[in-house]
């Protein structure tokens, strides 16, 4: 360890506050009541909160109230996690959750989040927790005592840019996948629930942005169905006449395993093994589970015994069979039992509009390039989520320079150059 890095006290490097022990009246609309469940993997997740009214936000803001640059971390229940508050957001603290307000002339707040994060400091939480009845806990009376190792301010801002420049590559890359992701569901709609192409050939026009070949496996008029009118030649069939809903496996090692073939979950990929449940590319189904989703895999996959995954009773696009799967509220078809489970009965007996293995196939191949680079996005995003993960323990022990100096000033030093330079 450098000689200048120093192991001190929170307490000593910021200030440490505690959310309040209740629970306001919930509002429609209002500052945002910040719960545990919007931490995940480092970040606020902002798409489904809780607000409050600006009586009640005076109210629980009196102790603290958050800032841009705090870190907000849980101390009970999903005990780990931690995240930066942004600029702009106007939230109180909910219960179970604790406030850390750095000094920044000598801890910078990023840093101190990545410190939060890392290996090392991760395994010291888990010694410090409290196993309750109910639920595990740290006592955030001793936080404030609990020690981190830090450089100068400098070399902590250093840092943080490396890592940063990482991050928002990968921020960047999930942007770039979000954007094409709208790309292929707005062309599922217009071709498969508006019937544009239908439409515009019915009133004598060319469909806007199909090729003729595609055009012409569209037909000119609608007929009635069960559905209400459908393009002409199109048949109402139920889920259960051309897929059946598999079973996952129970898999023991799809953590640790050095295999390469995707493991998926009911809330989606959850890491890998060596042998394959199903040869082909497709569809996983979430089975048990508070919140299950709708997954496409495009290579061969595993699935473990939370979700199902989708074999087909005859030939289909698995492409537009994702894209038509996803139109379903799968957690309103619940079985019934204790745990919430999708009931698979229920699932076959929905009726869909199916249009012609030609014309699904032609979907498929209108964005081919369009999953190809999601596909390739992906595998960048993991690649560079390993090598932060890869750096991350190391730069916070200081076993690695972070000064671009190709002088090395310890024997356990490696210089980093251009690491952070290289993905800006």
């Amino acid at each position: 360890m450098p000689s200048d890095w120093i192991s001190r006290r929170i307490g000593d490097l910021a200030e440490v506050f505690d959310g309040p022990h209740a629970t306001p009246k919930k509002t429609d609309e209002g500052p945002i009541f910040l719960g545990i469940s919007s931490l995940e993997g480092g970040r606020l997740h902002l798409s489904n909160v809780e607000h409050l009214s600006e009586e009640n936000f005076k109210r629980w803001t009196r102790r603290v109230l958050p800032r841009f640059g705090d870190v907000v971390f849980s101390y009970e229940t999903k005990l780990g996690e931690a995240a930066l508050i942004p600029e702009g957001l106007r939230c109180c603290l909910g219960r179970r959750m604790g406030l850390v307000r750095p000094k920044e002339d000598i801890l910078d707040p990023q840093y101190f989040l990545y410190y939060y994060l890392s290996p090392k400091f991760q395994e010291f939480l888990r010694s410090r927790t409290v196993h309750g009845s109910t639920v595990d806990r740290i006592p955030l009376i001793h936080f404030p005592d609990f020690e981190i190792l830090v450089p100068p301010i400098s070399e902590q801002r250093e840092l943080v840019r490396i890592l940063a420049a990482i991050d928002g590559k990968i921020t960047q890359l999930r942007g770039t996948n979000a954007t094409l992701e709208g790309i292929a569901q707005a062309l599922f709609k217009s071709w498969f629930v508006d019937f544009d192409p239908v439409r515009a050939k019915a009133e004598g026009r060319d469909p806007e942005g199909v090729s003729p070949e595609v055009a012409d496996l569209f037909p000119s008029e609608f007929e009635d169905s069960d559905l209400g009118a459908i393009p002409k030649g199109w048949r109402v069939r139920k889920w259960g006449d051309l897929i059946r809903l598999e079973y996952g496996k129970a898999l023991r090692d799809y953590r640790v395993s050095n295999g390469r073939i995707p493991v998926y979950g009911t809330n989606g990929h959850i890491g890998f093994h060596d042998k394959p449940h199903c040869n082909h590319p497709g569809i996983v189904v979430g089975r048990k589970g508070a919140y299950r989703g709708i997954h496409f895999a495009s290579e061969p996959f595993c699935v473990i015994d939370t979700a199902f995954f989708m074999e087909g009773r005859e030939k289909l696009s698995w492409r537009w069979a994702y894209y038509e799967a996803l139109r379903f509220d799968l957690n309103a078809m619940d079985s019934g039992s204790a745990i919430p489970s999708t009931d698979r009965n229920l699932f076959y007996r929905i009726p869909i509009c199916t249009p012609p293995l030609a014309l699904q196939l032609a979907f498929e191949d209108c964005l081919s390039s369009t999953w190809e680079k999601q596909d390739a996005n992906i595998r960048e995003g993991a690649l560079l989520s390993d090598l932060r993960d890869t750096i991350l323990p190391r730069l916070m022990s200081g076993k690695l320079c972070v000064t671009g100096e190709n002088d090395q000033k310890e024997s356990n030093h490696l210089a980093l150059p251009s690491l952070g330079a290289s993905f800006e």
